[in-house]
């Protein structure tokens, strides 16, 4: 049953990770527009920032997750 239950943590921080990343991106496009507002702009670079440190956190979370799911 822990197996399972660990697949599917898996697979919930493999989604969440893949989510931060996509707002990761979305935030360093508006962090690069020139036509965007100074505050707007620096708002995104730190959301990317923010972004980045919880894609790597679910990337490693989806890791301990899915070695637990083999054994």
């Amino acid at each position: 049953m822990e197996t399972v239950k660990n697949a599917a943590n898996y697979v919930t921080e493999t989604v969440q990770s893949a989510t931060s990343g996509a707002s990761k991106e979305a935030n360093k496009e508006v962090a690069k527009d020139s036509d965007a507002k100074l505050s707007t702009r620096a708002n995104a670079a730190v959301d990317a920032i923010g972004d980045k440190a919880d894609e790597h956190k679910h990337d490693a979370k989806a890791d301990v997750n899915k070695e637990a799911a083999k054994h």
